[in-house]
């Protein structure tokens, strides 16, 4: 996919916003040309960069994975019944929390399934000092994969308090899109929204599931760790016009950014209807 960024020029992502994409190709050889190919472009285009998103199945050691970034695999059994049996009396005593504090939850892909979505994903987005996509972003994707994806809304009540989207493809599930309301987790709505999910995927027919992207044994690691998934570490390289390859630990080494530091801590003071407006705007050029 190319990339038009402003004031930046062109860049190529093997698949923006999206954890995974990479080369499809019957042998090493094939798959070596496809990149000189692409390699010649960037020079000849004059594009400075193009970024692949690989996995690595082979890297399991613990040490190796320290700090890196990796994504979170759950083989799923035949049955959503057979799924809370597999789970430790702690996790199946926390989804049941959820139940107990009153909060409910709705699966759907209907226009107020999207809308409620948005209103706990774009409010936990700016809170996190991040610019969100577009509702119109969301409603293209419930339109393009129709019963390919499913939306599953948290209510306290009647209030959205927690949503996510998965999108399926073949007997694989992932769930690129997941928030709550911080003020609200003491409820366990994270809980009660992963399990429905979850349980829709092993009750139809999805043998696999994706919770996305976490640095190894950090805080969004363990949260998805105790529902059983397993590290595959993700294998990120970014090749230049020179074909210099730069893996991703090298690219974001040193210390952390102070201009951003400064700009999410900026973003998070503003209000919700901007930070959605100048999000929508922003966002299609951030392929992360």
């Amino acid at each position: 996919m190319e990339l038009q960024i402003p004031l930046l020029g062109k860049s190529l992502c093997s698949l923006p916003y999206c954890d995974i994409g990479h080369g499809l190709a019957e042998n090493q050889e094939i798959y070596d040309a496809m990149l000189s190919h692409i390699q010649r472009s960037i020079s000849e285009e004059k594009k400075p960069k193009f970024e692949v998103r690989a996995a690595d199945t082979k890297t399991t050691d613990s040490d190796l994975l320290k700090n890196k970034k990796v994504r979170m695999l759950l083989d799923l059994p035949s049955s959503s019944e057979a799924l809370m049996a597999s789970f430790k009396s702690k996790l199946r005593s926390q989804i049941k929390k959820a139940e107990k504090n009153g909060l409910t939850v709705s699966l759907g892909i209907e226009d107020h399934h999207i809308l409620h979505f948005y209103d706990v994903y774009s409010k936990n987005m700016r809170d996190l000092g991040s610019p969100v996509h577009s509702i119109k972003w969301f409603r293209e994707i419930v339109a393009a994969y129709q019963e390919q994806c499913l939306i599953s809304v948290v209510y306290e009540n009647d209030e959205p308090i927690g949503g996510g989207l998965i999108i399926k493809s073949g007997s694989e599930a992932s769930i690129p899109w997941a928030s709550t309301l911080r003020e609200r987790n003491k409820l366990a709505p994270n809980m009660l929204l992963y399990w429905s999910l979850l349980a829709h995927c092993a009750d139809n027919d999805v043998t696999r599931f994706d919770f996305g992207r976490s640095t190894f044994n950090e805080g969004t690691y363990k949260f998805k760790k105790q529902w059983g998934a397993k590290p595959q570490l993700l294998n990120w390289h970014t090749f230049n016009a020179t074909s210099t390859v730069t893996s991703e630990k090298e690219s974001n080494a040193g210390s952390p950014n102070k201009l951003r530091t400064i700009a999410e801590h900026i973003w998070r003071k503003l209000p919700l209807r901007i930070t959605i407006a100048i999000g929508a705007a922003v966002r299609p050029y951030i392929s992360l």
